[in-house]
């Protein structure tokens, strides 16, 4: 088995040698046909009519022509059809040359489109056989006769039926390398969106707990000589919220482990649930927070409860950085029709423009919450100062949004 593999490499590497091979082959089979007598007194008489001087010369020409019926088909058909019909006009007895037709009439169907077959068939098989009918030796109604008719039209339709099956494999190769490239382009494009889903958990998680310490800290280092009491009460928040940090980043990273890991971790997952500790945290920072709820305890999808409170938490925390001393926010959750709306107001003096317009990921990443939500998203300053974020999110999903939030 590996000898025939051996060998059908090699000739798939050197074609030219396939020809020469196949064109010898057909060669002796014209030789031998041509010294057979098929109606000999004992069967098959050989050596009963040698052939003539002319009809070996015109097969060895046939055969020498299809070592190059890869190349050129159509003349490969035009010069063998030649040498047939003039064997079939001539020859007596007649020899095979119309077998090396055959085989240039194949590679032709075998290569060309299928009108080219139809044309190219039935003028090769109309002349041969209305040649050999009409100018032959033999009557006109011989088998001979008759029998180019059958071996030209099986030679046209065997080459078809293999074009037919290489075109049909191609496609199903081209389909399935097509579907590949598809395969891997989304498992690209589902990696990019995880990637893009986890950096913004850990943007808005970070970007809260850190605000938060940042602004107990300045307290702690503001008070620490003069208000001790109030220093360590500065310190405990300031532990509070790194404690959280922590929890919700072990959380967020609790994504990347493996199959095989310990269960995921058993905190509560963000959502409204905890709005009023999330406005509790920012009042002990020092930004008085009001908190109204209109949603009649509405039971939200995961990951739209998930983006709500995304929202308020990177709103507050963009208020409590950049709305100034003395600052009050407001946040409102309404449920309007098919829609929860989430609103969050500060009256920040003019400082929180700079949320609006600055080159940080906050905005950013609440717009692509509700986008991929299929909901909209509004921000800018409010009118007499402040800033206002306002999010309008569908309660029921699209198909596929719904994922399990970190």
């Amino acid at each position: 088995m590996s000898t025939l593999r051996r060998a059908r490499y090699q000739f798939k590497a050197h074609p030219l040698t396939l020809d020469a091979v196949i064109a010898a082959a057909v060669l002796l089979c014209m030789i031998s046909s041509a010294f057979a007598a098929p109606d000999g007194d004992h069967g098959v008489d050989w050596g009963a009519r040698p052939p003539n001087t002319l009809s070996l010369l015109l097969m060895v020409l046939a055969a020498a022509a299809l070592v190059l019926r890869r190349r050129s088909a159509l003349a490969v058909l035009a010069a063998t059809g030649t040498f047939a019909l003039i064997e079939c006009v001539t020859g007596d007895p007649r020899a095979p040359v119309a077998m090396a037709a055959v085989i240039a009439l194949y590679t032709v169907a075998s290569t060309t489109d299928r009108a080219t077959t139809w044309r190219v068939g039935l003028l090769t098989m109309t002349v041969l056989t209305v040649a050999a009918m009409a100018a032959g030796p033999l009557p006109w109604y011989a088998q001979e006769n008759i029998a180019l008719v059958a071996w030209t039209g099986i030679g046209a339709t065997a080459g078809d039926a293999v074009r037919s099956h290489r075109a049909y494999v191609r496609a199903i190769r081209e389909r399935a390398e097509r579907a590949e490239r598809t395969r891997e382009e989304e498992a690209r494009r589902r990696v990019a969106e995880e990637r893009l889903r986890i950096a913004r958990e850990l943007h808005d998680v970070v970007a809260h707990h850190i605000a938060l310490v940042n602004v107990q800290a300045g307290v702690v280092a503001h008070v620490m000589d003069r208000r001790p009491d109030q220093a360590k009460e500065a310190l405990a928040h300031v532990r509070e919220a790194s404690r959280s940090a922590l929890d919700e980043l072990r959380a967020t990273v609790g994504l990347l482990r493996q199959s095989d890991d310990p269960a995921a971790p058993t905190e509560p997952a963000s959502g409204l649930g905890r709005l009023d500790e999330l406005a509790g945290t920012f009042r002990n920072a020092g930004l008085p927070v009001q908190v109204a709820r209109a949603d009649q305890e509405t039971e939200l999808p995961a990951a739209v409860d998930l983006a709500a409170y995304r929202i308020v938490q990177e709103a507050l925390t963009n208020a409590q950085k950049h709305a100034g001393t003395g600052a009050k926010a407001e946040v409102s959750v309404v449920r309007v029709g098919p829609n929860i709306e989430v609103s969050v107001l500060d009256d920040g003096a003019g400082a929180s423009a700079e949320t609006g317009t600055g080159g940080g990921h906050g905005l950013l990443g609440m717009r692509e919450r509700v986008t991929a939500l299929g909901g909209t998203l509004t921000t800018g300053p409010r009118y007499g100062g402040g800033f206002r974020v306002h999010a309008i999110l569908p309660v029921q999903t699209r198909a596929g949004a719904e994922r399990k939030p970190v």
